[in-house]
Protein backbone atom coordinates (compact mmCIF):
# COMPACT_ATOMS: atom_id res chain seq x y z
CA UNK A 1 0.00 0.00 0.00
CA UNK A 2 1.29 3.64 -1.06
CA UNK A 3 1.23 5.46 1.97
CA UNK A 4 1.19 8.46 -0.43
CA UNK A 5 -1.99 7.73 -2.42
CA UNK A 6 -4.63 10.44 -0.18
CA UNK A 7 -1.97 12.95 -1.21
CA UNK A 8 -2.32 15.91 -3.52
CA UNK A 9 -0.64 15.02 -6.75
CA UNK A 10 0.38 17.27 -9.94
CA UNK A 11 1.54 15.28 -13.06
CA UNK A 12 4.09 16.74 -15.27
CA UNK A 13 4.72 14.44 -18.08
CA UNK A 14 5.09 16.02 -21.46
CA UNK A 15 5.31 19.43 -19.83
CA UNK A 16 8.98 21.33 -20.69
CA UNK A 17 10.66 22.36 -17.60
CA UNK A 18 9.67 26.27 -17.81
CA UNK A 19 5.84 25.47 -17.80
CA UNK A 20 6.88 22.80 -15.14
CA UNK A 21 8.27 24.98 -12.69
CA UNK A 22 5.32 27.89 -13.08
CA UNK A 23 2.89 24.50 -12.55
CA UNK A 24 5.23 23.23 -9.78
CA UNK A 25 5.06 27.17 -7.98
CA UNK A 26 1.66 27.26 -8.15
CA UNK A 27 1.05 24.00 -7.36
CA UNK A 28 2.67 24.42 -4.00
CA UNK A 29 0.97 27.62 -3.28
CA UNK A 30 -2.27 26.46 -3.59
CA UNK A 31 -1.74 23.61 -1.47
CA UNK A 32 0.10 25.45 1.42
CA UNK A 33 -2.91 27.70 1.33
CA UNK A 34 -4.80 24.42 1.98
CA UNK A 35 -2.58 23.43 4.70
CA UNK A 36 -1.93 20.26 3.35
CA UNK A 37 1.68 19.23 4.76
CA UNK A 38 2.66 16.76 1.82
CA UNK A 39 2.01 16.89 -1.83
CA UNK A 40 3.29 14.56 -5.04
CA UNK A 41 5.41 16.05 -8.12
CA UNK A 42 5.09 12.96 -11.02
CA UNK A 43 7.58 14.49 -13.02
CA UNK A 44 8.53 11.37 -14.93
CA UNK A 45 12.55 9.78 -15.34
CA UNK A 46 13.55 10.80 -18.85
CA UNK A 47 16.63 12.45 -18.83
CA UNK A 48 15.98 14.26 -15.53
CA UNK A 49 15.18 17.81 -17.03
CA UNK A 50 12.02 18.13 -15.80
CA UNK A 51 13.30 16.92 -12.41
CA UNK A 52 16.17 19.14 -12.39
CA UNK A 53 14.05 22.13 -13.29
CA UNK A 54 10.92 21.06 -10.62
CA UNK A 55 14.14 20.35 -7.68
CA UNK A 56 15.28 24.11 -8.48
CA UNK A 57 11.99 25.81 -8.25
CA UNK A 58 11.55 23.44 -4.69
CA UNK A 59 15.24 24.34 -3.34
CA UNK A 60 14.06 28.17 -4.02
CA UNK A 61 10.50 28.19 -2.67
CA UNK A 62 10.05 29.56 0.82
CA UNK A 63 6.91 27.06 0.99
CA UNK A 64 8.82 24.17 1.17
CA UNK A 65 10.29 22.59 4.19
CA UNK A 66 11.89 19.48 2.36
CA UNK A 67 12.04 17.13 -0.23
CA UNK A 68 13.07 13.81 -1.76
CA UNK A 69 12.61 11.40 -4.76
CA UNK A 70 10.36 8.61 -3.56
CA UNK A 71 12.17 5.39 -2.82
CA UNK A 72 9.80 3.15 -4.78
CA UNK A 73 9.19 5.24 -8.31
CA UNK A 74 11.90 8.00 -8.97
CA UNK A 75 9.60 10.09 -11.31
CA UNK A 76 8.08 11.22 -8.53
CA UNK A 77 9.43 13.55 -5.81
CA UNK A 78 7.51 13.56 -2.30
CA UNK A 79 7.37 17.15 -1.02
CA UNK A 80 7.02 18.19 2.69
CA UNK A 81 5.21 21.66 3.14
CA UNK A 82 6.31 24.19 5.66
CA UNK A 83 2.65 24.78 7.74
CA UNK A 84 1.91 28.24 9.85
Amino acid sequence: MNLYNNCPQIDLHGIDRDYAKILVKDFIYDQYQLKEETVIIIHGIGKGIVKNAVHQELRNNHYVKSYKLDNFNIGCTIVKLQLK
